[in-house]
């Protein structure tokens, strides 16, 4: 069987489903090798910053590793501005709908709401609200996007920063979407993982 018989899905059949669903499996085992070549093409999204949107993902990604962060939070540090290119408007959306089935809901949320949150640092220069982020203020994982962005998002547009590359991360991407999608273990729903750790960083900074 090449491709199934029908051309209504109403009108498949379990042969046809279940031969989809191997190929469904077998493609989505290849998903972090689609987003790190995806990753390439952020060299060419919003010019005018110092750095390319690669660049900057990558030093964001660096920082993250750096401080001792888990490998969900340097992964998630890595992607957040992946929608740039195709959701200009909504690219955290875009970025945490990518990461939502393979992360921590902390990590997601925190990519989602990072747009809002950056506005802090020059919504008032443009029209905008910087107090954007106040909406969320009661929310369980508010401080944990206000120290993403401190520590990692809005300092990571320095040309003089020496970040690892794309390959450096690789293993990690591929350890992250190897996962079950939406594992219980996985997004760990309530809680709250530290961005950074302290021993760990000396361990990765020695």
């Amino acid at each position: 069987m090449e491709k199934v018989k029908f051309t209504a899905m109403k009108d498949g059949d379990r042969e046809d489903y279940e031969f989809l669903n191997r190929h469904e499996i077998e493609f989505a085992s290849k998903t972090a090798s689609r987003l790190l070549d995806a990753m390439v093409d952020l060299d060419e999204s919003m010019s005018g910053y110092q750095i390319t949107r690669l660049g900057h993902s990558l030093q964001a990604a660096t920082r993250a590793w750096r401080d001792g962060a888990d490998v969900d939070w340097v992964v998630s540090a890595l992607l957040h501005d992946i929608g740039d290119i195709y959701a200009p408007y909504n690219h955290d959306e875009y970025a945490a709908a990518i990461l939502r089935p393979f992360v921590r809901e902390q990590c997601a949320w925190v990519v989602e709401k990072h747009g809002d949150f950056q506005k802090l640092y020059y919504a008032h220069h443009v029209g905008g609200n910087p107090h954007s982020r106040d909406a969320y203020k009661d929310h369980a994982y508010y401080d944990d996007c206000a120290t993403f962005c401190e520590r990692w998002d809005q300092n990571s547009f320095d040309p003089g920063y020496p970040h690892e590359g794309i390959e450096f991360f690789r293993d990690m991407v591929e350890q992250v979407f190897a996962r079950k999608a939406y594992d219980p273990a996985v997004i760990r729903a309530g809680e709250r993982v530290p961005l950074t750790d302290s021993t760990v960083a000396g361990e990765r900074n020695a």
